[in-house]
């Protein structure tokens, strides 16, 4: 079998079985076409010309093209899932990536926002507008449930139970979880929400979006547009670093552990699969507590 049809059948896999959304589908389908595209020019256009040599070679062509090993390692992890997948199905009866090396790489923290510079991004958006106010619902929302991006732009107002003060996520592989909410999130999405209505009434519209986040035209707001929102709220609030979304995400973690959560909890927030992955947290918390040490401790810097 040709390989771009071993990858075509696997992408539908993910697609149709296993739920991915379409941003996860469409990245391993960017790995796995570039492996394509190897194999090919080393005259292994087929599952079964490929072994232990070729995939080798195609982890050596990734080094030397200058990739981190952390992304290295993302295109094996994609060519090892639809190499277990083709021997489930039994294209093949051996995976030649089983005894390939995993790129070593060292743990990488995620950049946080401290508290005092989230007050100034959420508290960026003019106030009055009804951009302003979508501004800082969006950015005040990504922040106190912990959402990924793709999570906050397909939110709909069936999600939200303002009453009880959570919000459904629809997460990967379409798992759902219930965030609780804070009080100033929702006070910024209440007032998002009625100035919507206002807006509705007087261009005279009968029905609005369902989504929490809507584009000019009703559907959902583009992950790009979410990206330039939370862009421009940053550079309204005289944030000097780059600051995007998943910032947000990041950062609710960290505060979330510093405050005392444990990691259960942190894991469900999350929608972490894996509770070593709502770990890394815990090791950014720590890095804060030194700094914070570093900084005031009279004996910190001896």
């Amino acid at each position: 079998m040709r390989l771009d049809a071993c990858v075509d059948n696997y992408l539908d896999h993910l697609r149709v079985e296993r739920g991915l959304s379409p941003n996860t589908v469409a990245a391993y389908g960017r790995d796995l076409t570039k492996w394509v595209t190897y194999c090919d020019a080393a005259d292994a256009p087929r599952i079964e010309d490929v072994d232990l040599g070729v995939v080798s070679g195609w982890l050596r062509t990734l080094t030397q093209s200058g990739i981190s090993a952390r992304s290295a390692a993302r295109h094996l992890s994609a060519l090892r899932g639809m190499m277990r997948f083709l021997a489930k199905e039994g294209v093949i009866h051996s995976d030649a990536t089983s005894l390939s090396t995993r790129p070593r790489f060292g743990r990488k923290l995620p950049h946080t926002l401290s508290q005092a510079e989230l007050r100034r991004l959420i508290a960026a958006p003019e106030g009055s507008s009804l951009r302003g106010l979508r501004d800082r619902a969006l950015v005040s929302m990504a922040y106190a449930a912990g959402l990924r991006v793709s999570e906050l732009v397909g939110m709909r107002w069936s999600d939200v139970d303002t009453a009880r003060g959570v919000v459904a996520v629809t997460g990967k592989g379409n798992k759902r979880r219930l965030v609780p909410l804070g009080e100033v999130a929702l006070a910024h999405l209440d007032a998002f929400a009625e100035a919507q209505r206002d807006h509705a009434q007087k261009k005279k519209r009968a029905v609005a979006s369902p989504f929490v986040f809507p584009s000019p035209r009703g559907g959902a707001l583009t992950r790009q547009a979410a990206w330039k929102i939370v862009k421009r709220c940053a550079a309204a609030a005289g944030l000097s670093r780059r600051v995007y979304p998943h910032q947000l995400r990041h950062s609710f973690a960290t505060h979330l552990l510093s405050g005392g959560a444990d990691l259960r909890s942190g894991q469900i927030m999350l929608g972490h699969s894996d509770v070593a992955t709502t770990e890394i947290y815990t090791h950014v918390s720590q890095d804060h507590v030194t700094q914070a040490y570093l900084r005031s401790h009279p004996r910190g810097r001896d």
